[in-house]
């Protein structure tokens, strides 16, 4: 029997995919390394989700008109936001092994 993850309603649902959009645009083929170089030049750490949202990251790169990452983020309910922390970490996962290789500063763990 294979792991099936839980399914938990989103409950800010117009919030909730407006910064998952954002998050995918800035892992789209097209703007993953740029979005990549900006993390660098920020100082962060790939999976410090916290520290990109402040920092203002998925703006400068573009990937959300209008509205600020963080209130976004801050607007959600606990479980909207673990739920979008679990999409942020998965996408950062499918960024391929060479793009991974030239940024693995930001992908160390320490």
């Amino acid at each position: 029997m294979a792991f099936e993850q839980a399914t938990i309603k989103v409950e800010k649902e117009k919030e909730f995919e407006e910064l998952k959009a954002a998050i995918s645009r800035a892992f789209a083929p097209e703007t993953v390394e740029k979005y990549l170089k900006r993390v660098t030049s920020a100082g962060l750490r790939i999976r410090d989700f916290d520290s990109v949202l402040s920092k203002a990251v998925l703006e400068q790169t573009g990937t959300l008109a209008g509205s600020k990452a963080r209130d976004l983020y801050e607007s959600l309910t606990l479980t909207d936001r673990a739920q979008m922390k679990e999409f942020y970490l998965s996408k950062i996962e499918e960024v391929g092994p060479e793009l991974r290789a030239k940024y693995q500063k930001i992908y160390q763990y320490y």
